[in-house]
């Protein structure tokens, strides 16, 4: 399965949901994918930092649901956040790992899913996430999209994934910072706060 027909199965069940996503070849197929939850979305986190950035917003936002859309190699990068997931249990939470057994953005070489040996959800379950399963095929991936978002415990859905890039999606044009102001003011419009005041002059 590819991972843009998973985003679209995953878009068309989100409203109000907030999203934090990676960088890579997976920032356009969402922008893409799901052009209603584009103001909702924080765009090129850097690799280790989406599964604990969404985390940050779960704890903070404990009555919105919270979607990261991590890869295997960022969640490899801190595998950490798993045991504080594991301790913590955010119930508004639903990580997506795409696992393509690749560094798909640098070239292509493996990470350590590629041998087989390395299963991510299994040592999400053994840090203490009871609901870390994995997927290879479409109606899967949406059964558990479903129960994800409905659950009141961590979940994580490892989806495996082809290592492509879907030809021919409309480019996001915006870069990281554009990218902070647009999500931050949708949160603040959203939750009726204010995160960013107006700059101070000297």
């Amino acid at each position: 399965m590819t991972r843009y027909d998973c985003m679209a199965i995953l878009a068309r069940r989100l409203t109000d949901e907030l999203v934090v996503l990676s960088l890579g070849g997976s920032v356009d197929e969402w922008y893409d994918a799901a052009p209603h939850m584009r103001a909702a979305s924080l765009f090129q986190q850097q690799l280790g930092c989406v599964t604990p950035q969404a985390f940050g917003l779960a704890a903070g936002l404990p009555h919105r649901r919270i979607v990261a859309l991590d890869t295997d190699g960022g969640l490899l990068f801190n595998l950490g956040i798993l045991a504080t997931l594991g301790n913590e249990q955010p119930g508004n939470l639903l990580v997506v790992v795409w696992d393509n057994h690749c560094y798909q953005s640098i070239g292509g070489p493996p990470t350590h899913t590629a041998k087989g040996r390395v299963d991510l959800a299994a040592i999400a379950r053994g840090a203490g996430v009871a609901h870390a399963h994995t997927v290879r095929d479409l109606d899967g991936f949406e059964a558990h999209c479903a129960r994800g978002l409905a659950a009141d415990a961590p979940y994580l859905l490892v989806a495996k994934v082809e290592p492509t890039v879907r030809a021919g999606i409309r480019r996001k044009h915006s870069d990281g910072r554009e990218d902070k102001y647009i999500f931050v003011r949708h949160v603040e419009a959203s939750e009726g706060i204010t995160i960013l005041g107006p700059s101070e002059h000297n």
